[in-house]
């Protein structure tokens, strides 16, 4: 996607065998665009915990990126495989709600261990990275593609800008490139179709807030930011055409974990007859799952994201205290959306509804 009038990707390499892998720096949006460098396994897996780079893709494929420089950079001298299973161990156990970074950080250690050498490895790692890079582009470019048509029919029914709300971030930032839930937006908006999309602050972090609606503006997308409690409101005062959110995982059955809130937004939606559509790629399915309720494991995050809110004052960046440290925080990252709360999934591969049997049609090799 572009700011201002360049192209930038939320991870990308320079060069052939880089020493380094380039990042947007998240921490600093919307207030300061900032990109960075990760040089080491050290720097992309505090990069992942500290949520300079976030979403399920993209911590994905910045675990397989800290890989390749494990690699790279490994200590002289040492010839097996101990000293990469150690760093893919420390990734596996960064995050554990979003199962792209498992499912790229084992994809990377298999392909390795097929190689004899630290050369063969280490190129075969540097492959392995930009094929994940590549494939996720596609995937939401493909997303895209499949939910545009679902904005288009509203369209044709209504003429008339079609509102869509989105919770969290799954834009370009979280996914490389296009997005999941934004992909079908930033299309039809090319296309002339007039969108709006209501954003969630969504709190604790505000990622709809910083993130989305920044994203939607680079693009020049009309938007506006609400409160995470409005969305039912604007729902029943018919404000809203359709709910269209992310996934980090997703079982097998169409049960979704994505950020907390979500299953509110879900709730709110059935309760107004709004249709409640999921966007993911194929690489955030967990095929060994079936009830996500049960299985899912759910991160959760330190006290004081719910107790200090970030903000500026006079250009610089400062943490407000909203709730003194005398009481108790529960702050879970994540819930879980049942399936029968989904409408229908969108994939890289198509539209399915959220059951066992229409994800086994579109992925018949995995059924």
């Amino acid at each position: 996607m572009r700011t201002g009038d360049k192209h930038y990707q939320s991870l990308w390499f320079e060069g052939e065998y880089p020493s380094e892998v380039f990042i947007i720096n998240q921490v600093f949006l919307p207030f300061r665009f900032v990109t960075g460098e990760l040089c080491s396994p050290e720097e992309a897996l505090t990069a992942i915990i500290e949520m300079k780079v976030r979403g399920a893709p993209l911590i994905g494929a910045t675990a397989a990126a800290g890989l390749y420089l494990a690699l790279l950079k490994a200590p002289p001298g040492d010839q097996n495989d101990l000293y990469l299973e150690k760093w893919a161990e420390r990734f596996l156990d960064a995050r554990p709600t979003a199962v792209n970074l498992a499912r790229m950080v084992n994809r990377l250690m298999e392909k390795c261990r097929r190689e004899k050498s630290r050369e063969e490895k280490t190129r075969r790692a540097w492959a392995e990275c930009r094929l994940i890079i590549e494939e996720e582009i596609t995937a939401c470019r493909r997303i895209g593609e499949h939910g545009l048509a679902l904005i288009e029919q509203i369209f044709r029914k209504k003429n008339k800008a079609v509102n869509i709300l989105t919770h969290c971030n799954a834009g370009w930032l979280a996914c490389i490139d296009y997005g999941t839930a934004t992909a079908p937006v930033y299309l039809a908006h090319e296309l002339g179709i007039p969108v709006h999309v209501w954003v969630d602050e969504t709190r604790p972090r505000n990622q709809g807030a910083r993130l989305t609606a920044w994203e939607l503006a680079q693009a020049g997308v009309p938007h506006t930011v609400i409160v995470d409690n409005a969305g039912g409101y604007l729902m029943q005062k018919k404000m809203v055409d359709m709910v269209m959110v992310g996934s980090d995982r997703t079982t097998i059955r169409g049960d979704v974990a994505n950020k907390i809130g979500t299953y509110l937004k879900a709730l709110a939606a059935k309760d107004n007859k709004i249709p409640f559509y999921v966007a993911l790629p194929a690489s955030s399915i967990d095929w060994n799952m079936e009830n996500g309720l049960a299985e899912i494991p759910i991160e959760e995050r330190g006290a004081d994201e719910v107790r200090f809110m970030e903000g500026t004052w006079k250009k610089q960046t400062i943490h407000a205290m909203i709730l003194p440290r005398q009481h108790p925080v529960y702050n879970p990252g994540f819930d879980i959306t049942p399936a029968k709360l989904v409408t229908a999934l969108i994939t890289d591969r198509g539209i399915c509804p959220a059951t066992a049997e229409g994800i086994s049609s579109l992925f018949p090799e995995r059924s």
